[in-house]
């Protein structure tokens, strides 16, 4: 079987990118981590990879007189790798056209709602404020608008009485890590195609067709 080389970007802990790795360990799992790739060089998520034997750096931002002279150094790594498909997982840099088309269709994140609402920062908070019953995340292609593109698959949570941000983002974050690995299975099996700007999903091995996660009844 082929395996999609996935290149992850992280600037914190890397709770996604370990639901990645875990996914990643299972046999008929169609892609592995072969870079991990950090704006930061004290990121936890650098000690998840340092774990599970998977090369990483940190490529600090700081030292770039812009944005885009960080991303192509970024590129240069990634490409080096032979990186297919890149993985943002809490990677807390707003990315400049040149990079979101140099990997189009092959960049994805994990957004802390159910898209096209509750966009930016404080999404959980956003939720709450709006009074809606279902939360959730949105694993996507990235285009340039913030927090933008084609939705590949969601995942919904209830909103309960008595919630406040922190309980809310606890329970999206294990939405997030059943979500990604999902997603990323039915890109890398080929599943997801886009037509229109929007992601039509097929059927495959990894069970349903669509990377939809809900909330138990």
């Amino acid at each position: 079987m082929k395996r999609t080389r996935l290149g992850v970007l992280i600037s914190g802990s890397g709770s996604n990118l370990q639901s990645l790795i875990d996914a990643c360990a299972a046999p008929d799992f169609p892609a592995e981590i072969k870079l991990v790739l950090s704006n930061k060089s004290d990121a936890f998520g650098l000690e998840r990879a340092a774990k599970a034997g998977i090369d990483r750096t940190a490529v600090a931002h700081k030292a770039f007189p812009d944005r885009e002279s960080f991303e192509r150094a970024l590129s240069e790594k990634l490409e080096a790798a032979h990186v297919e498909l890149v993985i943002l997982a809490g990677f807390m840099r707003i990315l400049t056209p040149y990079f979101v088309e140099r990997w189009r269709d092959r960049l994805v994140n994990i957004h802390p709602s159910l898209l096209p609402s509750f966009k930016g920062t404080d999404t959980h908070a956003q939720a709450l404020a709006a009074g809606v019953k279902l939360h959730g995340c949105s694993v996507h292609y990235v285009r340039p608008g913030l927090d933008d593109g084609p939705i590949i698959g969601q995942a919904a949570v209830p909103v309960l009485p008595g919630d406040d941000p922190k309980s809310l983002a606890a329970r999206v974050l294990t939405a997030e890590h059943k979500l990604y690995p999902a997603c990323v299975r039915a890109i890398c099996e080929g599943r997801v195609k886009l037509v229109n700007e929007i992601c039509e999903i097929g059927g495959g091995s990894g069970g349903s067709s669509a990377p939809l996660i809900n909330p138990a009844s």
